[in-house]
C-alpha cells in the first residue's frame, strides 16, 4: 500500500509541476519590445528536468549515481570519445585536465615550468590552471571576425619548453584543428580543447570535444545544455577514466563504480590492497594528491534530460545566428564592423553573435551598447579580452607572442548578443532593428 501511494503521490507532484511550466510558458511566450527584457543567454527546461531532479532528490541518494553514469555514457556517446567524467564546473574541468597530465600516473608528465600555448583573448579559466599549477602560458593572438588562432604564429611560439597546447573553441566557432592537430602531433604536444563554449559543434563532420588528447564542458546556465552548475572532462585515452576520476575524488585510487549492492565493487576486490603489509580498505587508499570537484546526482538528473535536447538547442542558436548575420549584411553593418564569420570547414554551435567595432568608426562600444541596454537588449563583453592587460595576469610568469594587436581590439572594440535557444525571431529582429537604428546616426 505504501509503494502504490508514493507512485500516486508522485503523479501528483509531476502534474502540478507540468501545470507551472504550462501557466509560465503562456507568461513567457509574451514578447513586448521595447519592454521585455531580452537576456543575452540563459538556461532552457521544463517540467521534465525539474521532475527527473525532484525523483533524484527523494531517492535520497545525493552522491553521483545511475543518472550521472547515464549522463557520462551520453555525453561519451555524442561526442565520440572514449569516455566523460562529471564535475562540478567547467573551471574544475580545466583544472582537472591540466593536472591529469602532471599526475604521477600519466606518462611523460608535464612539471612545473614547462610551456603552454594558449590564448591571449578569452576567459580566465581557460588560462588559470596553467598559472595555478606553475605551468606557463605562452599568448597568441586571434584573427578578428572568427576569434580563432593565429595558427601562423604557432611556430613562433614553440621553446624547448613547450609541451601542450589549450584553447577554448571561442564563441563556439571551432579552431582550424587541420592544423593544431598536425602541429601537436609533429612536435609531441599534448592538445586540450577548452569546449565549454561550443558543444555541438563541428569541424569537418567532426564534433569539437573530440580532437584533443582530453576536453571540457561547462554546464553553467549561459551554455549549450545546463545542470544548474556543473562541467565534465572528456578523455580519448582511456588512462584517464583512473587518472582523472581519482584526481576529482580526493586523490582516492579506487576508481571502479561499484557492484549492485555497493559492497565490494566492480573490481571484487576492494578489501585486497595492502598498506603496510596489511589489508587496507581501497576506497581509503589515496595515490595522488587530488580534489573534491564532484557535481551531485540531482544535477545528473537534470543534465540527463539536457542531452536530449542538445540537437534542437544546437539547430535553435544556429538558426538564430544565421537570422542575426542575415540582418547585419542587408543592413550594411559591415561598414561599422568586423562581422563574424565560421572557420573555413566549420560548422559552429554559435554562444553568441559577436560584433567587433572597426577602427575608423565614430562611436565607441560604450555608446552602442548603453544604446542597447536601454532597449533592454543585454550585452556583453568578449570576456576577458586581452587577459595580459587584466590585473590578474600582469605579473604572472608568461611569454606573450607579437603585439595582441587583435586580442586589444577586442578587449576595447568587441561585443556580443544573444542566440540562445529561448529567443525567437521576434527578439532577434527587435534587436538588429535597434542595432540599425543607431548605426543611422552614423
Amino acid at each position: 500500500m505504501s509503494n502504490k501511494k508514493e507512485k500516486e503521490l508522485k503523479r501528483d507532484i509531476y502534474k502540478i509541476v507540468k501545470e507551472i511550466f504550462e501557466i509560465k510558458k503562456v507568461k513567457n511566450e509574451k514578447f513586448i519590445p521595447g519592454k521585455t527584457f531580452i537576456q543575452y543567454a540563459g538556461s532552457v527546461f521544463d517540467d521534465k528536468e525539474v521532475n527527473n531532479v525532484i525523483d533524484s532528490w527523494l531517492d535520497g541518494w545525493f552522491g553521483l549515481g545511475q543518472n550521472a553514469e547515464n549522463f557520462e555514457k551520453g555525453l561519451a556517446r555524442y561526442l565520440k570519445v572514449k569516455g566523460s567524467i562529471l564535475t562540478n564546473s567547467g573551471s574544475s574541468s580545466n583544472l582537472l585536465a591540466v593536472a591529469s597530465l602532471m599526475s604521477p600516473m600519466f606518462p611523460d608528465k608535464l612539471n612545473p615550468g614547462d610551456e603552454v600555448i594558449t590564448l591571449a583573448c578569452g576567459f580566465p579559466t581557460t588560462v588559470n590552471p596553467i598559472v595555478q599549477l606553475g605551468l606557463i602560458p605562452v599568448f597568441l593572438d586571434v584573427d578578428l571576425g572568427t576569434y580563432s588562432i593565429k595558427t601562423e604564429d604557432l611556430e613562433l611560439a614553440l621553446s624547448n619548453r613547450t609541451r601542450a597546447v589549450m584553447l577554448a573553441h571561442t564563441m563556439g566557432n571551432p579552431h582550424n584543428l587541420d592544423v593544431l592537430t598536425a602541429f601537436c602531433k609533429e612536435r609531441n604536444l599534448y592538445l586540450i580543447e577548452d569546449n565549454c563554449d561550443a558543444l555541438g559543434s563541428e569541424y569537418k563532420g567532426k564534433r569539437t570535444g573530440s580532437f584533443g588528447i582530453l576536453s571540457t564542458q561547462s554546464f553553467y546556465p549561459p551554455h549549450h545544455l545546463t545542470m544548474g552548475e556543473g562541467g565534465a572532462v572528456n578523455y580519448n585515452d582511456a588512462m584517464f577514466e583512473r587518472i582523472t576520476r581519482s584526481l576529482r575524488d580526493w586523490g582516492r585510487a579506487c576508481w571502479c563504480r561499484g557492484d549492485e549492492k555497493g559492497r565490494y565493487g566492480a573490481c571484487n576486490a576492494r578489501f585486497s590492497y595492502k598498506i603496510d603489509g596489511k589489508p587496507y580498505d581501497h576506497k581509503y587508499i589515496f595515490s595522488q594528491i587530488g580534489y573534491n570537484l564532484k557535481p551531485i546526482e540531482p544535477q545528473a538528473a537534470m543534465g540527463v534530460i539536457q542531452l536530449k535536447r542538445l540537437d534542437d538547442f544546437t539547430r535553435k542558436r544556429r538558426s538564430n545566428f544565421a537570422r542575426f548575420d542575415k540582418h547585419a549584411r542587408e543592413n550594411g553593418w559591415d561598414r561599422f564592423f568586423v562581422l563574424p564569420k565560421a572557420t573555413t570547414g566549420s560548422k559552429p554551435s554559435w554562444f553568441a553573435y559577436p560584433l567587433t567595432i572597426k577602427d575608423n568608426a565614430k562611436f565607441s562600444r560604450l555608446e552602442i551598447t548603453r544604446h542597447l541596454e536601454e532597449n533592454l537588449i543585454q550585452t556583453r563583453t568578449l570576456f576577458g579580452g586581452n587577459l595580459t592587460k587584466q590585473p590578474a595576469y600582469r605579473d604572472i610568469n608568461m611569454r606573450v607572442i607579437g603585439a595582441l594587436e587583435n586580442s586589444d581590439r577586442v578587449l576595447h572594440n568587441t561585443f556580443f548578443l544573444g542566440v540562445y535557444p529561448k529567443l525567437d525571431s521576434r527578439h532577434i529582429d527587435y534587436m538588429a532593428e535597434k542595432i540599425t537604428e543607431f548605426l543611422g546616426g552614423y
